[in-house]
């Protein structure tokens, strides 16, 4: 994924974003943007980590991560995608059938603190505005 600082991305809120990184997608309910500073708050609703590569939509190839339950976020807007309805769709689908199981919210929160971690670290440059660092 390229992030370029300079562009904003039109997102309105209730409208579900995507944060691609590697074989992770992070996907998030836009609560508010705020286009003078260039952030998007988010509320994640779900991790879907791929085991090969993130075309494969087979279940048994991905795990979906429920973080409906978790932390709003507040980050930069040229991270984010527009979610396409063909792939959200039968996410949410899944993720419904997840309030019927048992939920290991830990783990869940866990891994979204690993997935920031890496995005955090792999594009310095998205955050470096925002850190008090210029």
């Amino acid at each position: 994924m390229s992030v370029s600082i300079d562009s904003v991305p039109n997102f309105g809120p209730s409208q579900i974003v995507c944060l691609e990184f590697r074989d992770a997608c992070l996907y998030a309910d836009v609560i508010q943007v705020v286009s003078a500073r260039r952030l998007c708050w988010v509320r994640p609703l779900m991790l879907v980590v791929s085991v090969c590569d993130r075309s494969s939509v087979a279940h048994e190839d991905r795990t979906l991560w429920d973080l409906r339950d978790g932390s709003d976020l507040l980050w930069p807007l040229s991270l984010f995608r527009v979610a396409l309805d063909t792939e959200v769709i039968p996410l949410l689908t899944e993720l419904q059938s997840l309030d019927s199981e048992g939920k290991d919210v830990v783990i869940a929160h866990r891994q979204l603190r690993d997935f920031v971690g890496k995005v955090w670290a792999a594009y310095p440059s998205a955050f470096a505005r925002f850190d008090g660092g210029s």
